[in-house]
């Protein structure tokens, strides 16, 4: 049953959750990689994406976790 309450549906719950960051947080990356100039509160775009994928990467970094270590 996919709502059970059990360790292996929570990890995977922790590992979709992290997924949907990440493709959130890419998905800006190309919005400011394809329209920098149309993001206006973004004066220094290299900056926002600069957050962006520190944002990624903190994610990308929790599911390296859960594989190697759950």
């Amino acid at each position: 049953m996919a709502n059970e309450y059990n360790r292996n549906n929570m990890i995977q719950a922790m590992k979709d959750h992290a997924k949907g960051h990440i493709a959130k947080h890419a998905m800006n990356v190309e919005v400011y990689l394809k329209n920098a100039a149309g993001v206006g509160e973004h004066p220094d775009v290299l900056e926002a994406i600069e957050k962006e994928l520190k944002i990624i990467a903190e994610y990308h970094d929790q599911l390296e976790v859960l594989d190697k270590y759950f």
